[in-house]
C-alpha cells in the first residue's frame, strides 16, 4: 500500500479542531477520521520540522525527513503506548531519522577523504536533550496561543510572529478596532497567555 498518498491528501483538509486532546486525535485517527489526521499534521508540523532545521539540512532533505516521520506515525499509530505524549514521540522519531542522516553524511565524507581532518564535528549530536526541550516548549507556546480567543490569536500573530511586527494601524484595521485600543487589548491578551502558560508550567 502506498502510504504517502493518504498522508499527503490529509494535509489539504480544512482547519483542524484545536479542542481535541492528543488522546482524542489518536483515537479518531485510528477510526479513520481524516480531519483528525489533518489536525495532527497541522498541530505538530513545526515541531517535526525543528529537527532537520537543527541539523541544518537542505530544504529537500528536510522535506524527506518530514515525510518519513508522518509515514512512520501512520504505520505505528496503533502501537503508541502513550497517545498523550504524541509530541515527544514525534520529536524523538524526527531526531533519530536526522541522526541517521548525519551518520550517512559522515560515512560518505570518510570514504571520500583519507584523513578525517575536514569531517564535520559530532558535538551537535549531543545537544538533543537541550533542543528537544526547546522544541517542546515552543510547541506548548503554539498550543497555548491557539487556545486563546480568536481576536487574541490574531493580535499575537501579527504583533509577535511576524518580522517586522504589523503596525498598530494595520492591526486595528484588520481586527476592526480603534487604534488607541490596541495597546490595552494587547496587554490583556498577553496577561491571559501568561496565566495559561504558568498553569502549564512553562
Amino acid at each position: 500500500m502506498d502510504i504517502r498518498t493518504p498522508i499527503e491528501s490529509l494535509a489539504t483538509l480544512g482547519k483542524p479542531t484545536s479542542a481535541w486532546s492528543d488522546e482524542d486525535l489518536v483515537a479518531e485517527c485510528l477510526r479513520g477520521n481524516e480531519q483528525a489526521w489533518s489536525s495532527v499534521i497541522d498541530k505538530y508540523k513545526k515541531l517535526v520540522y525543528s529537527a532537520p532545521i537543527k541539523y541544518r539540512m537542505s530544504p529537500q532533505d528536510a522535506a524527506d525527513i518530514f515525510q518519513e516521520v508522518w509515514v512512520e506515525l501512520y504505520a505505528e499509530l496503533k502501537n503508541l503506548r502513550k497517545p498523550g505524549a504524541l509530541g515527544g514521540w514525534l520529536i524523538s522519531v524526527a531526531s533519530h531519522k536526522c541522526y541517521q542522516w548525519k551518520r550517512r553524511r559522515l560515512l560518505e565524507a570518510e570514504q571520500q577523504q583519507l584523513n578525517g581532518a575536514d569531517r564535520e564535528p559530532r558535538s551537535r549530536e549531543l545537544l538533543f536533550p537541550e533542543w528537544k526541550e526547546q522544541a517542546e516548549r515552543a510547541q506548548l507556546l503554539r498550543d497555548t496561543v491557539a487556545a486563546l480567543p480568536e481576536r487574541c490569536q490574531q493580535m499575537v500573530q501579527m504583533l509577535f510572529y511576524q518580522d517586522p511586527p504589523v503596525p498598530y494601524a494595520d492591526v486595528a484595521r484588520t481586527l476592526g478596532l480603534a487604534q488607541g485600543s490596541i495597546g490595552f487589548i494587547r496587554g490583556r491578551c498577553l496577561d491571559r497567555l501568561r496565566a495559561r502558560l504558568e498553569e502549564k508550567g512553562f
